[in-house]
């Protein structure tokens, strides 16, 4: 077994170091995926029998907003090369890391389940960003059932993490900026929005923990990841704030950059497959991350 991680180099990445510590991992400095020949080459000289797919264009709200085309095509560039890669060198197992965004925007059900995916388009506030990860659904499946490939993908919820980029704004994730702000803040811990959505986050220790289980076991149906916990952004600030001793007024501003109300997940599938598996808590999760920033 010859495992090839992309985007090697981001959060998720550096945890799955940790506990896959022989595999490859590959870095936007090593090859630009967003070029044909970079990628074919990369693959030409690894020639791994699985891959596991993190690397894509990420970031804020704001930045998806400003960027919509830059964030549809270099994600659509990037997918595209590493499947057809794939195919090339018989890679023999994919998992594709996608995200929660992919999902619509509203739904009559919640949690959403893996058959939603298709029953409205994403938020808007991402909605680039959330189709071109929907489109890699779509090519892995198409790939199964044109080429016969046993290939999959995982739909992980929020993340947050000690090894988040806390030096770039533009592609923090919104768990790690609050933290790095309530660290920063003295008297009035300043957010955007109203507080008011609802979020599942997860430490992204545990994704790479269900990644590993993926490989070991073999696992080549697709299922969503996601903590069963779902607390409002206002909740998650006071319990932060709370468990790390900070006395600080919460004000909001720009209500408008709240985008989607709520898009939860079900995690049954999962613990299907994974049916022992604990998720980190998200109070002990922060607590690693703050004593980290």
């Amino acid at each position: 077994m010859k495992i090839l991680i992309t985007g090697g180099n981001g959060m998720v990445g550096k945890h799955l170091q940790e506990i896959l510590p022989n595999a490859t991992y590959i870095g936007s400095k090593d090859c630009n995926l967003t070029s044909w020949k970079e990628t074919e080459y990369m693959m030409f000289l690894n020639k791994p029998t699985h891959i596991i797919h993190l690397a894509a264009k990420v970031g804020g709200i704001q930045d998806n907003i400003a960027k919509p085309a830059e964030y549809f095509d270099e994600n659509i560039l990037i997918n595209t090369h590493i499947l057809r890669a794939s195919l090339q060198f018989s890679v023999k197992r994919l998992t594709g890391i996608l995200s929660t965004c992919i999902y619509p925007d509203t739904v009559e059900n919640y949690p959403m389940k893996e058959e939603d995916m298709f029953l409205g388009p994403p938020a808007s506030s991402n909605f680039s960003y959330g189709y071109a990860k929907r489109c890699l659904a779509v090519q892995i499946d198409a790939y199964n059932k044109q080429y016969g490939t046993k290939y999959n993908y995982l739909t992980p919820c929020n993340l947050y993490s000690e090894y988040d980029d806390f030096n770039n704004e533009s592609k923090m994730h919104f768990m790690t900026a609050l933290l790095k702000k309530i660290k920063s803040s003295s008297e009035t811990l300043k957010l955007l929005g109203t507080g008011k959505p609802l979020r599942q986050f997860m430490y992204a220790g545990d994704l790479a923990r269900i990644i590993k289980e993926v490989i070991n076991k073999d696992i080549t149906n697709s299922f969503n990841v996601a903590t069963p916990e779902n607390l409002s952004i206002n909740e998650m600030a006071n319990i932060s704030l709370n468990i790390l001793n900070k006395k600080l007024k919460i004000e909001y501003s720009k209500p408008e950059l709240d985008g989607q109300f709520r898009k939860d997940v079900c995690n049954k599938k999962l613990l299907n497959y994974i049916p022992n598996f604990k998720f980190t808590s998200f109070k002990e999760g922060i607590k690693k991350v703050y004593s980290n920033i």
